[in-house]
């Protein structure tokens, strides 16, 4: 399908909901509650002992337990105002595809990429960028669009690119991270996926027949990942929450299986230009893992279910920008989600191309 594909009736629609939104787009994307403009974002950061207010310890989620969580999700900002009418604007000089819907509101969350002109005719490299995997990530769509917007045409004559900029676009309406089924997306990253976000991505980039050489997912790791994310997933999987620090900065992980570090370090490089790099913890590590080298750990994508693995790209990247930092404004961190994309385009350009 392409953009036209969202028929009248669905704008309508999905304009009506943004004036339902429960919260204004500045609001939703204020420093430190930028997760969450809900009141989970006043919830203090539990304990090991205390309870997710959902579930009994111990216990995995059920049918019931999931469908009380889902009940407590609400709209906080306009998927369609903030994403959909950008993504509408770069027509003129991009082809844009609507390769899918979610089942859970097909008119409202359609899901969109943004591609070069002839992608997979001109013999160019071919690269990957997605954001909001996590939809309440909200630099890694904003900084998408953004790159889309001020520096994609300088790489034009270089790559073929697709930029899938909200992968998870129900997730971005009511921050959350995990989809309506209380999945998270960018754990399902598999075969037979858990997760329609998921599932969908995979199969249009299957259906285009490219080998990608670069792959980058945008995220953020949030205060709300401590405080309320990783709470409700132990909750979820009837396990101990064990709580850990939150790194104050940017930061890269890469594939244990194919870690690139030059490639990771070039994106460092490219960053500390514009924000400042996570430092480790008191033990060497970035959220409970190892730093190889500044600002940069290592997962094994693929195994995990990763975004940044399902592509088998030669250079793969996830990069973590820090959105509740003091030292740093909305305008940064979508900054530096377009710099981690040049430093990488540039690495690559010189190392492949």
């Amino acid at each position: 399908w392409t953009l036209c594909a969202l028929t009248w009736a669905a704008r309508r629609r999905l304009a009506r909901a943004s004036s339902a939104a429960a919260c204004t787009p500045l609001a939703a994307r204020s420093r430190g509650a930028r997760a969450f403009c809900s009141a989970t974002s006043a919830r203090p950061a539990r304990s090991a002992m205390s309870a997710y207010p959902i579930g009994r310890p111990g216990d995995k989620w059920g049918p019931e337990e999931r469908a009380a969580w889902l009940a407590q999700t609400s709209v906080k900002r306009s998927y369609f105002e903030e994403v959909v009418r950008k993504i509408e604007l770069l027509k003129t000089n991009y082809e844009v595809i609507q390769y899918g819907a979610l089942s859970h509101d097909p008119e409202r969350y359609p899901l969109f990429a943004v591609k070069t002109n002839n992608f997979g005719k001109t013999g160019k490299p071919a690269i990957l960028v997605t954001g909001g995997v996590h939809g309440y990530e909200t630099s890694g769509v904003q900084g998408a669009l953004l790159f889309l917007q001020t520096k994609a045409k300088s790489y034009v004559d270089t790559f073929d690119f697709i930029v899938a900029p909200c992968v998870s676009p129900w997730g971005y309406e009511t921050i959350n991270r995990w989809n309506p089924h209380a999945v998270d997306p960018n754990r399902s990253f598999v075969p037979d996926s858990p997760s329609e976000e998921a599932a969908a991505l995979m199969n249009f980039v299957s259906s285009l027949r490219v080998q990608f050489l670069g792959h980058i997912d945008l995220h953020e790791t949030t205060d709300t990942d401590e405080s309320e994310f990783r709470p409700a997933l132990a909750a979820r999987d009837g396990e101990e929450f064990k709580p850990d620090s939150v790194p104050d900065g940017f930061y890269t992980v890469g594939d244990t299986e194919n870690p690139q570090e030059a490639f990771q370090a070039a994106i460092i490089r490219s960053v500390r230009e514009v924000t400042h790099i996570a430092p480790p913890d008191a033990d060497g590590n970035i959220i409970g893992t190892p730093i190889t080298q500044e600002g940069v750990i290592n997962y094994p994508m693929k195994s995990l279910g990763l975004c940044g693995g399902f592509t088998d790209a030669r250079y793969t990247t996830t990069t973590e920008v820090y959105p509740d930092s003091p030292k740093v404004s909305n305008e940064d961190c979508n900054a530096a989600q377009v710099a981690a994309l040049t430093g990488a385009l540039n690495f690559i350009k010189q190392a492949a191309c």
